[in-house]
């Protein structure tokens, strides 16, 4: 199993600055490599993560760290529950190395498995997705979150075979370029991703103290295109034409980051990260 290495930290932690005392959200534990740094660095975190399978990880940190570490085992979006407001809320959006490299997962078409693909033990998998939505629904989900060009096609094929494993759905998906995308596009629906990434990012500004900082690290460009545009609304004026704004008090950017030419030789997949951030002014 390939060892899940936290991408660019080292830009996540130049943006948060000074974290000695300070309160964050990590809404994505994963395998806790930004929440270490974040408590090595002096803060207190609290850790939103959905997989059953990082409650050991998470297990391990509340050991060391005491009270300064709360791990609470839901989905993102939970935070607009939370109560109290923190000095910084971070994201490092899409699917994790872990997640990838267990075949019991269902996420890869490298691997056989179960066509599962759920980041939590609940709701519907992919199987029953499949199973269950109709070919029009089906191709809707392949064009919308993997640009399939002949998705009404495929979602047949797919529909009339009742894919069970994810070496059954891969020999389905006849064009190789497809592959990737069709996988993709039914995690994305499978988990509501995107609709996960709205729910949270609508609650951040109520949580944010003056100063404090939304950091998003985003690897495929539906999740960047939602982070992009709500951090654009954030940041534009009141009564801007070009955009109308949205948030509930005015934000300034934080400059974009792109893993440079070392972290991409240590750790290939982060290829395609980006991250952008805002500060709330007051």
């Amino acid at each position: 199993m390939t060892k899940h290495i936290p991408v660019l930290l080292h830009d996540v932690m130049a943006a948060l600055g000074d974290l000695r005392g300070r309160r964050i959200i990590d809404a994505t534990f994963g395998a806790g490599g930004y929440t270490r740094a974040f408590l090595e660095a002096g803060a207190a975190v609290t850790a939103f993560d959905r997989d059953p399978n990082v409650t050991d990880d998470a297990a391990q940190i509340a050991a060391e760290y005491g009270e300064r570490f709360n791990f609470i085992p839901r989905p993102f979006s939970a935070m607009a529950e939370l109560k109290d407001t923190y000095d910084a809320v971070v994201f490092d959006l899409g699917i994790s190395s872990m997640q990838i490299d267990i075949p019991g997962r269902g996420f890869s078409f490298r691997a056989d498995g179960p066509l599962d693909m759920r980041m939590s033990a609940n709701g519907l998998s992919a199987a029953d997705l499949i199973e269950q939505a109709d070919v029009s629904t089906l191709a809707d989900i392949l064009r919308d979150y993997g640009d399939i060009k002949k998705a009404t096609v495929l979602a047949r094929a797919i529909k009339a075979a009742l894919p069970k494993t994810t070496m059954q759905l891969r020999d389905l998906i006849h064009v190789p370029r497809d592959v990737a995308p069709v996988f993709q596009a039914l995690r994305i629906a499978v988990n509501d991703e995107m609709g996960e990434v709205r729910r949270a990012l609508d609650a951040v500004p109520g949580l944010l103290v003056p100063g404090g900082k939304c950091i998003c690290v985003t690897f495929h460009s539906l999740e960047d295109r939602i982070v992009k545009n709500t951090f654009r609304a954030w940041t534009t004026a009141p009564g801007d034409p070009r955009m109308p704004a949205v948030a509930a008090a005015p934000f300034s950017m934080i400059a974009p980051k792109t893993p440079t030419a070392a972290e991409l030789e240590n750790n290939p997949r982060a290829r395609s990260a980006h991250m952008r951030g805002v500060i709330k002014s007051y």
